[in-house]
């Protein structure tokens, strides 16, 4: 699908919200700039507002690995495993020990090896010359059901 502006994506952010748990992957793939942390910023206010709470600024966790964000009754992970190099410094990180009490969002999931299986995995991508941006999304486990249009 095509992503050609904000409000797209925000309508996607809010679908996928709807429907995920606590338990839950989103592994966010694609080139650098292309929308992986502005639909985590998406996502994360989206239940922030749910929630009743002051919207986070959700920056890239690119050098400190990961952000997290309480929203009430569990947590928000937000990784980015970019400036990892090999599957050793990603098993050190337990990234996925008390997985039942997050929702777990993975920017560079790449490397992972062991993939938990409830998953949405978001394929961003430029397209026409750069200038534009699509997503294809894959669901797996509790999760495989569902499908998404914008």
């Amino acid at each position: 699908m095509k992503i050609s502006s904000l409000s797209d994506l925000e309508k996607i952010a809010n679908n996928i919200q709807k429907i995920v748990l606590p338990g839950d992957s989103i592994f966010l793939y694609g080139e650098i700039g292309v929308g992986k942390t502005t639909f985590a910023r998406l996502l994360i206010n989206n239940y922030e507002l749910e929630n009743n709470i002051a919207k986070s600024e959700v920056l890239s966790p690119t050098y400190n690995i990961v952000f997290e964000y309480d929203i009430k009754n569990f947590v928000i992970k937000h990784y980015d495993l970019y400036r990892l190099n090999n599957v050793k410094d990603i098993n050190n990180l337990g990234i996925f020990e008390h997985i039942e009490q997050s929702i777990t969002l993975i920017e560079w999931p790449e490397l992972i090896q062991k993939k938990p299986s409830n998953r949405i995995d978001l394929f961003f991508e430029y397209i026409d010359n750069m200038n534009k941006r699509s997503l294809s999304i894959k669901t797996t486990g509790r999760l495989k059901s569902h499908e998404f249009q914008s």
